[in-house]
């Protein structure tokens, strides 16, 4: 059979494949986008959007528990887990066929199969009905990544889960130890135990959430607690005992072992690229602890190879693996655009109290060397947060006190995953402090919170 030839091959349907595909096919570009498994990939089927529709469901819950607060009335309540679950995947499932219908109508050819890049601007697909050949000036290598397991830690299905396992559980944990608190990690531990399970965190580093600002990290913990989570810092797994119906888990913390007994065991020890059998190495490109080698503008230093998203490195971030892949497309397509700054992506994790962040921490700014304005504001100053029973809170924000610049933006609490996009805004127009404080912000309403921390970090808060 002859190839079909094509202007730009993307391999890979996640978050920055497909919608490479679909803005490379506005730009007039001829374009067929090869996905293995799923349309959507990890972020729609397996990770952002059904996760978010499990812990909407853990959020209902918990406000249905305290609707005597409210005056309200809500008795005999429960959940049924089967249908929480089923819930999040019809919500990923349809996604997945917006997908197809965005597709069709951009005009991007989608082959289901897999691929690899045989030689430079050919690549061969194994599908269902044999092997297909394509021919492309351009391939764009959006491959993603998967659960990183560690010796010994291995997922099994039953007593140790991954992401996959956790989303679609084979029972209701009742005690449940999460290792790692990262975002996946933070974001199921928060599921389940709002939703009874018995939950002990292990994070490795001195605080959970170890890639947020300190004040956010040790203000969530105290949350996390507060709902009856064990958070077990500057530990470790050293070893899992499987038996029947219980796993015992050696845990390293302060120079001495301890074991406990859990019935589940969730991995969330970070991810690794998905860069097997492409064919990369053969044509040049650098791999570098499973992640693809690339320079700001996603390229692989092998003319007419990108990489973007997940298997190009971090922040492993699916808002940042579509910015890429309408940059790369555009750049194929011969317009002009603009690195993306990593300090300027915000990230967000959905547990509760919710966390979100853009730009520098507090610590990595002075390491930097800046002088710095520290401003910080209480939900609990804010009328509109206290009215809907969410004074648990706090924003941050970091400025250089030389040139009034945005260094960075922490917040936790309530919705804050919604507000940080202001900060991101205004990062991303080098926006001062002047500028912010100038301001109006409309009351009442969350977001004023984001304008008082800005003047408290000049001293002029006016509700603290």
């Amino acid at each position: 059979m002859a190839a079909q030839t094509y202007d730009v091959i993307v391999i890979g349907a996640g978050p920055g494949g497909y919608v490479a595909a679909i803005r490379a096919a506005q730009l007039g570009l001829k374009v067929v986008c090869v996905e293995r498994e799923h349309l959507g990939g990890i972020c729609l089927n397996w990770g952002c959007i059904p996760t978010k529709a499990l812990l909407r469901s853990a959020e209902v819950f918990h406000q249905m528990e305290r609707a005597k607060e409210f005056g309200l009335t809500a008795d005999k309540f429960g959940f049924n887990l089967d249908a929480i679950v089923d819930r999040s995947r019809k919500v990923a499932a349809q996604m997945n066929g917006g997908i197809k219908g965005l597709f069709k109508k951009n005009k991007v050819t989608s082959i289901m199969g897999e691929a690899t890049i045989v030689a430079k601007g050919k690549v061969s697909v194994k599908t269902d009905k044999g092997t297909e050949e394509l021919t492309a000036k351009n391939i764009i290598v959006a491959t993603g990544a998967r659960a990183r397991e560690l010796p010994g830690l291995e997922a099994d299905g039953d007593l140790v889960w991954t992401y996959r396992h956790a989303l679609k559980p084979v029972r209701m944990p009742k005690k449940l130890l999460v290792i790692g608190s990262g975002a996946i990690g933070i974001e199921f531990a928060s599921f389940y135990n709002t939703l009874g399970a018995d939950t002990t965190v292990v994070e490795v580093m001195d605080r959970v959430l170890p890639v947020e600002d300190k004040d956010i990290s040790a203000f969530a913990k105290k949350q996390f607690v507060k709902q009856g989570m064990t958070i077990m810092e500057k530990a470790m797994v050293k070893q899992l005992d499987r038996g029947k119906g219980k796993v015992t888990a050696h845990i390293e913390v302060g120079g001495k072992v301890e074991k406990h007994d859990f019935d589940t065991v969730i991995s969330a020890v970070g991810i690794v690229g998905n860069v097997e059998d492409l064919g990369l190495e053969a044509l040049g490109v650098k791999i570098d602890r499973t992640h693809v080698v690339t320079d700001e503008y996603c390229r692989t230093g092998v003319d007419g190879v990108f990489a973007i998203g997940d298997i190009a490195g971090a922040p492993w971030l699916a808002h940042k693996a579509s910015h890429e892949g309408v940059m790369v497309a555009e750049m194929i397509a011969g317009k002009k655009v603009h690195a993306i700054k990593p300090n300027s992506i915000a990230g967000c994790t959905y547990c509760h109290p919710q966390v979100a962040s853009v730009g520098l921490t507090e610590e990595k700014a002075k390491e930097a060397g800046y002088k710095l304005k520290v401003g910080k504001f209480p939900f609990i100053g804010n009328g509109k947060a206290v009215a809907m029973g969410e004074a648990e809170g706090m924003v941050k924000t970091i400025f250089d006190e030389k040139t009034g610049e945005l260094l960075g933006a922490h917040m936790v609490g309530a919705e804050v995953t919604e507000m940080i996009q202001g900060y991101v805004i205004a990062r991303q127009l080098e926006t001062t402090e002047e500028d912010l404080m100038e301001t109006v912000f409309p009351h009442p309403t969350m977001s004023e919170m984001m304008h008082e921390s800005v003047l408290a970090a000049f001293d002029r808060a006016l509700h603290i």
